[in-house]
């Protein structure tokens, strides 16, 4: 894989958001970065004492009376499997630190505890694509958890019989809805050029969307989830397969079956052997 170099990602970054701007997306202005301190070690990425993220809102100097949480970075070994050492590791720290910045959706901003970059293994072949981070995402900074996210576990794991640590797991949005709604179109579009650049940079080889929203949005397309289920997509060199999310699936038990379908299809893409 080409490495990403930081004036390189920066200059995809910067082409994207001038495409959307040409298509009547606006309201792009980079948020002042904030002076914190991100390491990667073999441990935990640590974070200074100050500033914390916290739940409250604060202003951060420079940003015209944007009224927001402090950010966060999550990129630390506990989420994405790789050493200090790993070019991948970095290069999606720069992204992250991107995302913990950014201030272009202001519902968002000033609604949410922190940023919800990814986790997983930078090198995966398999990346799970979902919506946007819930409340229980929003407080921990890690996408899929409490049950959805156990769900979400036991289809990688008990399903395709594969450690969730081996896959990188993201969503279209990289901060929570208020009140858990879908994000809108344009949050999808401004958050977009992050999604892209971290899908550059794991280069996986096939992706999973989760629900209609990461379908629709990833594909670029309009059509409903039970058109899109069961057929192989493409986002660039990798093949994509789109099933239902996990918190559907918990509110509809009896689409399991679907879903289950769909990792078949997935599993067979990739080589993997089929359960039951």
């Amino acid at each position: 894989m080409e490495k990403l170099s930081k004036t390189s990602l920066n200059y995809v970054l910067s082409e994207y958001l001038n495409d959307l701007k040409r298509s009547g997306v606006q309201d792009f202005q980079r948020a002042p970065r904030v002076n914190t301190d991100r390491r990667v070690s073999s441990a935990a990425s640590q974070q200074t004492p100050s500033p914390q993220p916290t739940r409250g809102r604060a202003t951060i100097s420079g940003e015209s009376s944007v009224s927001r949480a402090v950010p966060s970075p999550t990129v630390s070994s506990s989420a994405i499997v790789g050493g200090s050492g790993d070019s991948r590791v970095a290069e999606l720290r720069l992204i992250a630190d991107q995302v913990a910045g950014c201030s272009r959706c202001a519902e968002l901003v000033a609604n949410r505890t922190q940023t919800v970059f990814g986790v997983g293994d930078p090198h995966a072949e398999l990346v799970f694509i979902g919506e946007g981070p819930g409340a229980e995402e929003d407080l921990r900074g890690e996408p899929f958890v409490g049950r959805s996210g156990k769900l979400l576990t036991d289809m990688i794991e008990k399903g395709m019989r594969v450690p969730r640590s081996s896959v990188f797991i993201c969503n279209i949005v990289r901060c929570r809805p208020p009140g858990n709604r879908n994000p809108t179109s344009e949050e999808a579009a401004a958050c977009r050029p992050f999604l892209d650049a971290t899908l550059k940079v794991v280069a996986p080889k096939y992706i999973c969307c989760l629900g209609s929203i990461a379908a629709t949005n990833l594909l670029g397309v309009q059509s409903s989830l039970g058109q899109l289920r069961g057929v192989v997509h493409s986002y660039g060199d990798a093949k994509v397969v789109c099933t239902y999310h996990p918190a559907y699936l918990l509110r509809n038990p009896s689409a399991k079956k679907d879903a289950w379908l769909d990792l078949q299809l997935l599993m067979t893409e990739m080589g993997l052997p089929r359960q039951g």
